[in-house]
């Protein structure tokens, strides 16, 4: 018996950034994000041997078998160590982990790993746990557990899936799930693309000087927050209205204020990309995650979405389609 977990990769359009403790508990923090059909994946296969291993699917790598405290390796291994120390599992077994997309390209990979685990543990032992004890624990583990350096939003998204508004304040963090007409759904699926840049990018860096700002007060930075914020409540409005060119130029006033958290957010090549998408048809874009590389997200104008993939791809750059995923994390037991 095997016991598989998926967790959703997502998308966050507007409000990135807020969720970047301290400032939740300081001010408050709200993001609108979407799931995507994209996954992190985690299969655990129980061993008698009481011995652990961990391997990629997608690459010749595997650490172990060893005792638990004996299993060297960083990255992924300290995911399954960390998560299988949270559960008290004093079984051996067999994790086997797999990516749609690598971490470290914006759409919250790592987070999604962390949250398959969980739930592939959670089936395994039988805890009964809501998602809201799902996306909390993926929160400790990665961050204080791990000491993976990032916001709140990923282990939220994941776990719930779906489009939601997702409010961080100081006593709790709330998802509000958007009940987006199934027109307006099928319109934003049509016309949107996600653009790799073809480079990947440490967030910690970029992160550490944020906090450091949050934490002295600095006036351009308080103030951009707060914009952010706005904004992201105004696209929230649009979406369950259905207008979405109006959502689709926020997303580029959105970008224009994110950059000013931190030079480091874009980069020339980025801010290339993004003006020849535009020129070809895209309404709006922005680059996903903490910034400095990974994936754009372009709404195009309708019927231009071909051209403005043949342009960007024209750079060097890899256009993929967008399909929503509505279920979140999802797991499963397979015979096999």
């Amino acid at each position: 018996m095997k016991i598989r977990a998926r967790a959703p990769l997502r998308v966050s359009y507007a409000g990135g950034g807020t969720d970047v403790p301290p400032y939740p508990s300081l001010m408050g923090g709200v993001v609108l994000s979407s799931t995507i059909q994209n996954y992190a994946y985690c299969s655990i296969a129980p061993r008698a041997d009481g011995k652990i291993s961990v391997s990629r699917e997608d690459q010749d790598v595997r650490y172990g078998p060893e005792s638990l405290q004996d299993l060297k390796g960083g990255g992924e291994v300290e995911f399954v160590r960390a998560v299988a120390k949270r559960f008290g599992t004093d079984q051996g077994f067999d994790a086997s982990l797999r990516y749609d997309a690598l971490p470290g390209t914006g759409l919250g990979s790592s987070s999604a790993l962390c949250v398959s685990l969980i739930g592939a543990f959670r089936e395994w032992k039988g805890n009964s746990m809501t998602d809201y004890d799902i996306a909390n624990l993926a929160y400790d583990v990665e961050r204080k557990d791990v000491g993976v350096p990032g916001g709140m939003q990923d282990q939220y998204a994941s776990t719930f899936g779906g489009f939601n508004l997702i409010e961080f304040k100081k006593e709790a963090t709330i998802v509000n799930a958007l009940r987006i007409k199934r027109e307006t759904l099928n319109e934003l699926e049509y016309n949107s693309l996600l653009c790799f840049t073809g480079t990947t990018r440490r967030s910690g860096g970029i992160l550490q000087r944020q906090i450091e700002s949050y934490e002295h007060r600095s006036p351009g930075i308080m103030k951009a927050l707060e914009r952010m914020k706005e904004l992201t409540l105004q696209m929230k409005d649009f979406l369950l209205t259905g207008n979405l060119r109006d959502f689709a130029e926020m997303l580029n006033a959105e970008w224009e204020i994110k950059k000013k958290l931190d030079q480091a957010i874009s980069t020339e090549d980025v801010e290339k990309l993004l003006y020849v998408a535009r020129e070809n048809g895209a309404i709006g874009g922005k680059l996903l995650g903490a910034g400095g590389g990974g994936f754009l997200f372009l709404y195009c104008d309708s019927g231009k979405q071909v051209q403005v993939e043949k342009a960007v791809e024209g750079l060097g750059a890899k256009a993929f389609p967008v399909r929503f995923d509505v279920d979140g994390l999802q797991t499963w037991r397979s015979p096999k």
